[in-house]
């Protein structure tokens, strides 16, 4: 009978539970086989797509780049720096006061004004009535007496105008675009223009260059403003700046004036030049001495001859409506605007002339009282001349 040796204290079978070592696959290279879920820990249950923070941050920049871009394509001034978006806001109000001396924001060029004596301020004639809050006082182009300078005397250097541009080819397309010709067309349409003074304070289209392109907004310019007129006689570059200029764009409400009034500045005054029916053969044109003479259309005074004064020699206004041109951009105030004010600050408030500290009186005997904003005159019968 064999005799068992004695226990050592070691194990002698193998180990009661599973081994130690690694697991093998089962046979076949199937998957493992899922753990007994009876004495296990529960696998963790799979968060939603959402629930993922990454996820979560890229949603809502989404959303709001979405939010940003939809209030910026709803905007009035949306991208509309360039003349040729063809967009127009007329909702705004605003209207830029600017004096004659004062280049103003956003500039095409340096000054090319040149003349250095004023040409005599004068009110439009004609009774006036009850009209539209967005009207303006409309005065022909070929109304003698609408302009002024100083006989062989040019208001603007029209050659240093096309060098400015000219040296400047971005400056010089966006000029272009505004003026709705071709860039190469800007030194002839320069030298088509005359270059004369304003008698009244006139409502336009004011171009600026901003950021490589041409901008726009409604500007009423002081009377003694030098500008380039057409042939119809309607004002299309402020020597002041070498803006473009083209007739002002109706609004829906009564315009606010932004900027400082000059003395004797008058709301009801302001004028808008409408292009005359046929172009002009000559313009008969005011000097500040009470002196009259004729500059032909696209001469810079070497042909100036002397004429006598006209009939009635204070321009006739009646009640416009201004319009909306095809080609107008989107309004853009300039930048660096000066604060609004709904009325007008400074000036007479009735039709008497102001005190000569503030406004001189014209030659012809017209009161020398600059004139104003958007509010409309009368078509009544004209004034008899003074």
């Amino acid at each position: 009978m064999s005799v068992d040796p004695p226990s050592s204290g070691r194990p002698t079978g193998p180990p009661s539970g599973p081994l130690s070592g690694p697991s093998q696959p089962p046979p076949g290279g199937g998957p493992p086989s899922e753990p007994p879920t009876g004495g296990g820990r529960e696998p963790e249950p799979r968060r939603p797509w959402w629930g993922s923070v990454p996820r979560v941050a890229i949603i809502a920049t989404a959303v709001v780049a979405a939010v940003i871009l939809a209030v910026v394509l709803s905007r009035p001034d949306n991208g509309g720096t360039g003349a040729s978006d063809g967009g127009t806001s007329t909702s705004s109000g605003e209207v830029f006061l600017q004096p004659a001396a004062d280049s103003g924001p956003d500039a095409f060029t340096e000054s090319t004004a040149e003349e250095k004596s004023s040409a005599s301020p004068v009110s439009p004639s004609g009774a006036t009535e009850s009209a539209p809050q967005n009207a303006v006082r409309g005065v022909n182009g070929d109304t003698p007496g609408l302009y002024g300078g100083t006989r062989n005397v040019a208001s603007c250097d029209v050659e240093k105008q096309i060098e400015y541009l000219g040296d400047d080819p971005d400056k010089q397309r966006a000029f272009a675009s505004a003026a709705r010709i071709e860039p190469s067309e800007v030194p002839a349409y320069l030298r088509s223009l005359t270059p004369v003074q304003l008698r009244m304070d006139t409502r336009v289209t004011n171009h600026g260059y901003k950021d490589g392109a041409p901008t726009s907004y409604q500007a009423v310019l002081q009377a003694r403003t030098a500008v380039l007129v057409d042939d119809r006689g309607v004002p299309r570059v402020r020597c002041a700046c070498g803006n473009p200029l083209s007739p002002p764009v109706a609004q829906q409400s009564a315009p606010r004036t932004t900027g400082e009034a000059w003395p004797g500045y008058k709301s009801s005054n302001v004028v808008m030049v409408t292009p005359a029916p046929e172009p002009v053969d000559a313009f008969v044109m005011c000097e500040p001495d009470g002196e009259w003479f004729e500059r032909r259309p696209g001469d810079t005074g070497k042909k100036d001859h002397k004429t006598e004064k006209p009939d009635k020699p204070s321009p006739s206004a009646s009640v416009t409506t201004p319009t909306a041109p095809p080609d107008t951009t989107s309004s853009q105030p300039p930048t660096g605007e000066p604060p609004t004010s709904d009325t007008d600050t400074t000036g007479p408030t009735t039709d008497e002339p102001p005190s000569s500290d503030t406004q001189q009186t014209p030659p012809d005997g017209d009161t020398g009282t600059n004139t104003g904003s958007d509010t409309g005159g009368g078509t009544t019968e004209e004034a008899p001349a003074s």
